[in-house]
């Protein structure tokens, strides 16, 4: 009898429950329409201090969503024009986008929000400083980022190593040329560092990020391949051998190169192959499941 009394107990609880979270996930719904509405807004402003006034609407919305409990479970993927991508350890998420202003360049804006379960929103806003930033290998924080949008995370770690992540993002540039980039994120205590010398390969030595960029009437390919187990992307030359750091002549030479995880670091693998499958016997195949899981805990 006891028992059946608490079973009686427990099921307004377990009701309420259920209501409550039905009631945040409509208040994100209507944060989200809200959010699709102003979006269209942007993209219509006729010049570039609207657009930046309504980027400003766009921005205080989005944080106001975010601060509704439970919003990290939220994934926003009716809001086409911001990239919103987790972290496979579920550690944290970054939401990133750009404005494309009236002379061709780009501004990128974003933040990283942290996975804190039911606990208040903890969030780090990212700020653009690219036009400012006059060495792009510089290791830099979130109040001094080199935007970009950011469309994969692959998580990295190594022994007892602090696990870092790398970063895969478009950046566009201007009207002649687009950029990607291979960021670093890392996390020390309770402040975001971007970049680090990870990479390891010809001329690497010393490299914080990779910065590809390449004439704007071409695409470049850069992503992860499970099967390869590592990062690739298409090797970029000039189309006149005799025109060298002009990038708008740059583009694919029907080539790729790589990076495998060894150690912890970035190995560069060149002319790679990508029809066949990775031999797991092969010294240099480091398989990417084992990079999935960042021990750290923050």
């Amino acid at each position: 009898m006891k028992l059946f009394k608490f079973y009686i107990l427990l099921i307004p609880g377990l009701l309420c429950l259920k209501l409550n979270a039905q009631q945040v996930v409509h208040k994100l719904v209507v944060f989200q329409d809200t959010l699709i509405k102003i979006s269209a807004n942007a993209v219509a402003a006729q010049s570039d201090d609207q657009k930046m006034e309504v980027n400003g609407k766009f921005v205080k919305t989005l944080v106001e969503a975010l601060k509704t409990p439970n919003s990290f479970s939220f994934a926003f993927d009716s809001l086409k024009n911001i990239s919103v991508i987790k972290s496979p350890d579920q550690a944290f998420r970054i939401l990133s986008w750009y404005v494309q202003l009236e002379n061709g360049t780009y501004r990128f804006y974003g933040a990283i929000q942290m996975n804190t379960k039911s606990g208040p929103l903890k969030l780090y806003p990212l700020i653009d400083q690219t036009e400012n930033i006059s060495d792009p290998n510089a290791i830099t924080n979130n109040q001094k980022w080199f935007g970009a949008r950011y469309y994969e995370i692959v998580p990295v770690t190594s022994g007892n190593r602090l696990p870092y992540y790398v970063l895969l993002g478009w950046k566009g540039n201007s009207q002649i040329t687009n950029k990607k980039v291979i960021e670093i994120l890392s996390f020390d205590k309770e402040n975001l560092v971007f970049g680090a010398p990870v990479f390891d390969g010809k001329e690497l030595k010393g490299k914080n990020r990779m910065v590809f960029e390449y004439a704007k009437s071409n695409a470049m390919t850069l992503k992860t391949d499970q099967k390869a187990g590592m990062i690739v992307f298409d090797h970029l030359t000039s189309f006149d051998p005799e025109i060298k750091d002009k990038f708008e002549y740059y583009g694919s030479d029907g080539t790729f190169d790589g990076f495998k995880i060894i150690g912890g670091k970035l190995k560069l693998q060149e002319d790679l192959t990508l029809n066949n499958d990775p031999n797991a016997s092969d010294e240099l195949y480091a398989d990417p499941k084992k990079n999935v899981k960042p021990i750290r805990k923050f």
